[in-house]
């Protein structure tokens, strides 16, 4: 197959992200084996390659906008779903070092299948539920960052994801334009698991308004946290 690469390129080049041929040829191959996988497994309901490339590709990129990737980090993509967006931040920054993890098995082997058949290195995939992952001391407070596009209200996603990250690390949630009510809301959960909302960064990608929460982590998250499978959820911190 043949694409056209040019608003690929384009928003790489917005982002003063440089890639190589070997680099955009693991895209592409990281999309047709979206697309085949797709057809009988649910993993985005966005399919089209132009679509692709600007609501998960470079959206997951953007995440250079508010966090220097060029430095060696151990980043751990909580939630990932289809891979994003740890797997677009792998194969642009190869020095990073990846864990993702998701809550279905299915999705696991997928991602597997993905880091095998693209040759990527120190990018592992792991089935888990993040309340069980950040209980585990291999996990706890092992990561640089945290990352999430997984789609719950600030306060239940700090939950899952400031547990992880080391004192000094940030936890950092691409979210969309609209998040002064759901920041606000989540400052005293943020502030109970030991992190600190210190920048809130909202940008325009293509038509969509976006925005990421960055939380630093100032202290421990204490013992308590994360609590039992389904309560961040049902029962967020206010």
């Amino acid at each position: 197959m043949s694409y056209n690469l040019e608003q690929f390129k384009d928003g790489l080049k917005e982002l003063q992200i440089e890639l190589n041929e070997k680099q955009i040829s693991q895209f592409l191959k990281y999309y047709e084996l979206l697309v085949e996988t797709n057809k009988v497994m649910n993993l985005t309901a966005i399919t089209e390659f132009d679509e692709v490339v600007e609501k998960h590709f470079l959206d997951s990129l953007s995440l250079c906008r508010v966090y220097d990737l060029k430095i060696d980090a151990k980043i751990l993509d909580l939630g990932t779903g289809a891979g994003f967006p740890g797997i677009p931040l792998k194969i642009a920054f190869p020095n990073l070092e990846l864990v993702l993890a998701d809550s279905l098995n299915k999705r696991i082997k997928f991602l597997n299948q993905v880091i095998d058949e693209l040759e990527l290195k120190d990018i592992t995939a792991v089935h888990a539920r993040a309340e069980e992952l950040g209980r585990n001391k291999d996990y706890r407070e092992q990561f640089d960052v945290c990352v999430s596009r997984a789609v719950a209200n600030l306060s239940s996603l700090s939950e899952y994801c400031i547990p992880f990250v080391k004192v000094g690390g940030k936890f950092i949630s691409y979210k969309s334009g609209s998040i002064e009510e759901e920041v606000a809301e989540a400052k005293k959960a943020v502030f109970v698991l030991g992190g600190k909302v210190t920048d809130v960064y909202k940008f325009d990608l293509y038509e969509q308004k976006r925005s990421f929460v960055v939380i630093d982590k100032e202290k421990h998250t204490p013992k308590a946290y994360p609590r039992k499978a389904g309560t961040p959820t049902k029962e967020p911190l206010h």
